[in-house]
């Protein structure tokens, strides 16, 4: 779920190593044509978050290997980001990370007559995310290589846990702003 096509396979093999030597985990990458291309690479720290200096240094490297390799035909606008509070969920390791918070997925195929499925994750079993899903007794069971896509769903809990909302504010001096 990191990536959708070759063509975004092929910028996640770039950017992956990359990444890691900044002590950061690529989230998803997606190469999305318009009038002009856009490269959009979602990162976190291993830990959790991720801040300016993190883009702008992610940004620099990425940008420096692909002036050598140029991935892209043509002209195309770079995009570094966090994936946010109500962040993706691409890795079974996400999902074992999150468990216990609400989510979405939506999948590839309809299972019991839908495709899109909404409550707390119970965690990673083999291949499969576990749910719970309002209403229903049993934890659902979904293959992880059924999943198209998945996020959390912003919620108070969730809100309480980001280290956005845990840790103060810093301006560029460092000096905790009010």
């Amino acid at each position: 779920m990191k990536t959708r096509s070759p063509q975004d396979e092929r910028i996640l093999t770039i950017a992956e190593p990359l990444a890691g030597a900044l002590g950061l985990e690529i989230v998803r990458v997606r190469v999305m044509s318009g009038r002009k291309t856009t490269v959009q690479i979602m990162a976190e720290r291993h830990e959790g978050g991720m801040d300016v200096n993190d883009c702008a240094g992610l940004s620099r490297a990425v940008s420096e290997v692909f002036d050598d390799v140029d991935p892209i035909p043509g002209e195309y606008d770079l995009e570094i980001s966090s994936p946010g509070i109500d962040r993706l969920l691409t890795t079974l390791a996400h999902f074992e990370r999150w468990e216990g918070f609400e989510a979405k997925i939506e999948l590839d195929r309809l299972v019991e007559g839908r495709k899109r499925f909404r409550g707390m994750l119970a965690g990673v079993e083999d291949r499969n995310v576990r749910m719970d899903l309002a209403g229903e007794e049993d934890t659902a069971v979904i293959p992880f290589d059924w999943i198209a896509d998945a996020r959390l769903v912003m919620v108070d809990a969730l809100m309480e846990t980001s280290p956005k909302a845990r840790s103060p504010i810093r301006g560029e001096d460092g000096q905790i702003d009010k």
